[in-house]
């Protein structure tokens, strides 16, 4: 597993620098770019970015299954999940780190 991690602040400061671009705008392209995914994932759109990622909406229907706790069998509802896909792109950069 990973032992280093990238937060948010640190995402749009790495970003900011690399494009040149304020940290505030960075930011709000950020909230953008997540207001838009949130809004076409709820939308049922699949929201694909070419190499590098893809995002849907999946289904899960309904299901029985077990309280763990007392062993009581309960009837699981149907829901919505969400998948993401990595890209070539991405998975070629995850084999060649270190």
């Amino acid at each position: 597993m990973a032992d280093k991690s990238l937060n948010r602040t640190e995402l749009v400061a790495a970003v900011a620098a690399a494009s040149g671009q304020s940290q505030a705008a960075v930011n709000g392209v950020v909230d953008a770019l997540f207001s838009v995914l949130s809004t076409s994932v709820a939308d049922g759109v699949k929201v694909s970015i070419p190499g590098w990622l893809a995002v849907e909406r999946t289904h899960r229907a309904a299901r029985a299954g077990r309280n763990p706790q007392t062993g009581e069998a309960i009837e699981i509802k149907a829901s919505y999940g969400v998948k993401l896909s990595a890209g070539s792109k991405l998975k070629a950069a995850a084999k060649d780190s270190k």
